[in-house]
């Protein structure tokens, strides 16, 4: 008993699992039972319909890992574990600026036991971390981090920090690389100046002394420790990260020199400044150029109002836009920036949206129309009712959605995972055999030197060999390059997202980039995408002796009366082309079939030809053709009769949208087959696809049938399907397409469902956002190509004695430097592919 108030006194762990297999009560007793059989489970709830299993257990009982493990054991994969009451951490790393430093700091993370998830950006340098309630805590896991080599500039828990913050840490970092690399700058350029003279013409009386002392700082203090620091600390924890390759080829050149004090040799004192500096070089100017490639997302958080003038006890007051709260009015004058994202109550005006759509013509609103923070207002006064505040903003979802693109990964990332994982050691260890190869093998490996002579001025085949070992074990070192390897997929992220932010194309993952170059099948939802998704009137056909004016008289004068989606088409129609509702009287409706009323003393009746019939209408017979005509066209057709008399027709239809025909056509140019997806019937369907150029039609899918239909496309056409929609009805669908693209204007849990988001709302932003996908993935691939390529190359080179260190640092530098400059190519690649 004693022992069992001792369990239940014990703290326990709530643990939530979702298993996408577990489809019935069957499954859920087999998965209940297996955790039930671990030590220390408490107790173990199942809910099918969302797939998760709750779990209670004590602290000394199962972790995640361990229930994870218990039901794959029962066959049921485990989609993720959570520990309930966990926190999310986030912690920025200036120095983590490749894949290959982000492994290490996952790797370090992920040996300890309270760490649930670890995730990284390198385009921002932070690590979010997932930790369990007996996790480490901030502070611990700055010296995890700290541990593994890497310098941490700010811990907080996830929601304390902004991106403004994030920024300054950044410039932060900059300029500490930047007073790094001018305090080791000054020594080694006076060396360099020092060198020439004392090798070519003149020796320098004690030149050693001199050049140690010059090179001492760089090496050892102000340049070097933070290099070296971070070295110490990724070996004693077992991993191995760039800066340890840069001590090794720093330091002992430095300690070798020494020795010229005692027995005189060549001085190598000179190449350990110089690979130093250089590798300062390359960390500041990496830095620089990865701000220049992230500059698009720098523009959006700088876009923002800081300001708002808001209605407050009949008062105009200014306040910070970060003290605005749901339902403030704000006072918007010509010229300012919306201060968040609202409704208009009062005023019209055309705002400056390029901002969020990239689109440069300024947008009309009015009453009630909605707007978004950031954007300009060029000349009316509003006030508008905000709705949106603080994290909830478009721009800060914008924002958000960005840094899960940058963040995410590609599949052909995994390629240069395995690379970088096992990069460093494999170096060390070609870096050892160069050393022995040429200490034991010097002869035979000289005519290498003797025929580079002949076109390489730094061969020197004459050296003697101890200083060609260990030239060419220094040079092996220096010129490999893992970070060019991990910076290939994140900058090419971080510029395409950008591109994509300008022009209101928002990509959330690097999953989706891969997926969309293999598309075949585009399909379309009709309304709300390829239609305005409202009816509009389009046209007329008024009977003998009737003008088209006097039909639209008798038209507009009754159907103003009624609230029906077509009757509002039909009056908006008549006073866009200058005719004004009349009075009705006697007004009725009949459902769905028709209205009827008096208008100036006579009967009106507007319906479907079998209400006119029912009703005595004359005239019908003359009026069959039209009526056909127009329900061919897919409109929808409705007969106007005065006393007994028809008077002709009036015809609404949900309308293209002007982009459609031309987009559609870009989607053939581009491959693809184009699909469309309705719920209306088989003639008004084929009726939209024939004037578009759809190829292929599937009418009458009520919103349930959309998936059913994606999954038989998929059958198809394989997993290379991607679908568009806009509202929360193709959500599901939008999930179940390889790619699920949402128009920006839609419903919020379309946009959330998507890979792709249109902000801009036109269909043509889809073939752009293919183009930019495409691109972006062969920026990518190039990268990865050009960073692997370099280093096949470069490392054999090295190791055969060809290359001298100091050419190799700056190659080094020039290889991760170019993968960030192919990125930022991207730009004029997609603007020429768009062509």
């Amino acid at each position: 008993m004693a022992r069992e108030n001792e369990q239940s006194l014990e703290r326990q762990r709530e643990l939530e699992l979702i298993v996408p297999g577990m489809g019935s009560d069957h499954c859920a007793g087999i998965i209940n039972k297996t955790i039930s059989r671990l030590d220390g489970i408490d107790t173990v709830k199942t809910n099918i319909a969302k797939h998760r299993v709750s779990v209670r257990s004590l602290a000394s009982g199962p972790d995640g890992d361990a229930v994870r493990k218990a039901v794959e054991g029962a066959g049921y994969d485990v989609a993720s574990v959570r520990e309930v009451g966990s926190k999310t951490i986030r912690v920025t790393v200036p120095g983590m600026g490749s894949d290959h430093c982000a492994g290490i700091i996952k790797n370090t993370l992920a040996r300890h036991g309270g760490v649930q998830k670890t995730s990284t950006n390198i385009a921002n340098h932070t690590v979010s971390v997932v930790v369990g309630a007996d996790g480490p805590t901030e502070q611990e896991l700055k010296k995890l981090i700290e541990g593994a080599g890497y310098d941490v500039a700010a811990v907080a828990q996830e929601g304390d920090t902004d991106q403004e913050e994030d920024s300054a840490v950044e410039e932060a970092y900059l300029k500490l690389a930047a007073r790094r690399l001018w305090i080791a700058a000054v020594p080694t350029t006076l060396i360099m100046l020092l060198m020439m003279p004392h090798m070519f013409w003149q020796p320098i009386p004690g030149y050693l002394a001199i050049v140690v002392v010059l090179a001492f700082p760089v090496v050892f203090l102000f340049g070097g420790a933070a290099t070296h620091k971070a070295s110490w600390r990724s070996l004693k924890n077992g991993t191995f990260n760039m800066d340890v390759l840069i001590s090794m080829g720093s330091l002992p050149p430095f300690i070798i020199g020494l020795v010229g004090f005692v027995y005189p040799m060549t001085s190598f004192v000179e190449m350990a400044a110089t690979i130093m500096t250089f590798h300062l070089v390359g960390r500041y100017l990496e830095a620089k150029a990865k701000g220049k490639a992230s500059q698009a997302i720098r523009r959006l958080l700088t876009m923002g109002a800081k300001t708002a003038r808001v209605e407050r006890d009949g008062e105009e007051i200014e306040i910070a836009v970060k003290e605005l709260a749901a339902g403030d009015i704000m006072v918007v004058r010509p010229g300012d920036k919306v201060p968040t994202d609202g409704e208009v109550v009062d005023g019209e005006s055309h705002l400056d949206e390029s901002i969020a759509t990239g689109e440069s013509v300024p947008v009309y609103k009015s009453v009630g129309d909605a707007v978004i923070g950031a954007t300009i207002n060029k000349e009316g006064r509003l006030r508008v009712k905000a709705t949106r505040v603080g994290g909830d903003t478009f721009l800060a979802q914008v924002v958000k959605l960005i840094d899960e693109a940058q963040g995410s990964r590609v599949p052909i990332q995994e390629f240069a995972d395995r690379m970088t994982g096992r990069f460093v050691p494999l170096v060390l260890i070609i870096a050892l055999g160069s050393l022995l190869a040429w200490l034991l093998a010097a002869d035979s490996l000289r005519p290498i030197l003797e025929w580079g002579a002949g076109f390489l001025p730094w061969v020197d085949p004459t050296a003697a060999t101890p200083v060609l070992a260990i030239l060419a074990a220094i040079a092996v070192l220096v010129i490999a390059c893992p970070c060019a390897l991990g910076l290939a997929t994140p900058t090419a992220l971080m510029v395409g997202s950008g591109i994509g932010a300008e022009r209101g194309i928002l990509i959330r993952s690097g999953e989706a980039i891969q997926t969309f170059k293999d598309i075949k099948v585009m399909v379309l939802d009709k309304t709300g995408t390829i239609t305005r998704g409202e009816p509009k009137l389009t046209e007329t056909v008024a009977a003998l002796g009737i003008s088209e004016t006097e039909l639209l008289e008798l038209a507009a004068a009754v159907e103003n009366a009624s609230e029906h989606p077509i009757a509002r088409a039909i009056v908006d129609g008549a006073r866009e082309r200058g005719v004004k509702p009349g009075d009705v009287s006697d007004f009725r409706s009949t459902g769905a079939r028709g209205v009827s009323g008096k208008v100036a003393g006579q009967t009106v009746l507007i319906g479907n030809r079998l209400l006119l019939e029912e009703n005595g209408v004359q005239g019908l017979e003359a009026l069959d053709k039209d009526l056909q005509e127009l329900e061919g066209k897919g409109r929808t057709a409705v007969i106007v009769a005065r006393d007994g008399q028809a008077c002709g027709i009036v015809a609404v239809a949900d309308t293209l949208k002007d982009e459609s025909v031309a987009a559609i056509k870009a989607m053939h140019e581009q491959g693809l087959h184009v699909v469309m997806i309705t719920g209306d019937n088989e003639r008004a369907a084929n009726a939209v696809a024939r004037e578009v150029g759809i190829d292929e039609v599937r009418a009458g899918v009520l919103p349930e049938g959309k998936v059913d239909a994606i999954r038989e496309l998929q059958e198809k056409y394989g997993n290379h399907v991607a679908m568009v929609g806009d509202g929360i009805n193709d959500a599901p669908a939008l999930k179940q397409a390889n790619v699920g693209i949402a128009i920006g204007a839609g419903a919020d849990v379309a946009i959330e469902a998507a890979d792709v988001t249109l902000v801009r709302g036109e269909l043509s932003g889809v073939v752009d956002a293919m183009v930019l996908s495409r691109a972006t993935f062969k920026k990518i691939v190039e990268n990865l190509l050009w960073a692997s390529g370099y280093n096949i190359a470069a490392i054999p080179i090295a190791a055969s004695g060809l290359l001298h260190p100091m050419i190799g640092v700056v190659a080094m530098t020039a290889s991760s430097l170019s993968v960030i400059g192919n990125s930022m190519l991207l730009r004029r690649r997609y603007d020429k592919e768009r062509r």
